[in-house]
């Protein structure tokens, strides 16, 4: 039979501190959470960057452009995203805009026109498949597009394409779809103020919706309103144009 030395003290595991569990890396921190940035093309608008894990639109992601009218600088938003898009291989598409875009002033801006493609399908079901072809192929730096309605499972498709492609997607929709969820990964609202344009981002990653920021956006001289209705057939644009 055994018997215990009631002199020796009992092994006993001493639980570990809260320092010696972050220093073996057991814990996560939200101080660390820039280490999963994504990669991001900087918006041009500083205050707009800063609402933004990784400082920009993030890319391989759809971003969802809610605005209240035509014309108050949904295309100056991106600009600055586009001209340094416009510097890489990669095709700059637009898909079924409701304007001709002002080659010059896009130029002025500093867009490599050469890279814009503008394509108007002939149905919605084309418009759909070339959208997100166009997203899935990673032939384009970035896609915009103006479609008309879109249910949840194809936002979500298209959300799925552009992180296959590595593509900045935008899609430029009525404000009133701001009620509807999205799985587009940012949704930012634009409404017109007395001091420009207020920009409101609804939905980000890594964050809350945000306050409204006012943004001198400028006067959108960057597209002219299609007088014209899209042609009956599909066509694809090379820019630039005259």
């Amino acid at each position: 039979m055994h018997t215990a030395d009631l002199n020796t003290p009992a092994l006993t595991t001493a639980e570990p501190s809260l320092d010696q569990v972050i220093a073996q890396g057991q814990v996560w921190q939200g101080k660390h959470w820039h280490a999963a940035q994504p990669v991001t093309i900087p918006t041009g608008h500083t205050a707009l960057d800063n609402l933004f894990a990784g400082k920009g639109w993030p890319q391989g992601a759809l971003t969802e452009v809610l605005y209240q009218q035509a014309g108050i600088g949904e295309m100056r938003l991106l600009i600055p995203a586009l001209a340094e898009l416009s510097q890489q291989s990669r095709w700059i598409m637009m898909i079924a805009p409701p304007f001709l875009p002002n080659a010059a002033a896009l130029e002025a801006a500093g867009v490599d026109t050469s890279k814009l493609l503008i394509i108007r399908p002939e149905s919605v079901r084309d418009l759909l498949w070339t959208l997100e072809e166009s997203l899935r192929t990673g032939s384009c730096s970035a896609v915009m597009a103006w479609p008309n309605t879109l249910s949840s499972t194809e936002t979500r498709r298209l959300q799925l394409a552009a992180e296959t492609g590595k593509t900045l997607g935008f899609l430029f929709r009525p404000i009133a779809t701001a009620q509807e969820t999205s799985p587009a990964a940012v949704r930012v609202e634009l409404q017109p103020s007395t001091q420009g344009t207020e920009v409101k981002v609804l939905k980000r990653r890594a964050g809350w919706p945000s306050e409204p920021l006012q943004l001198d956006l400028g006067f959108n001289d960057l597209a002219k309103p299609a007088i014209k209705p899209a042609p009956a057939k599909a066509a694809v644009v090379r820019g630039p144009w005259h």
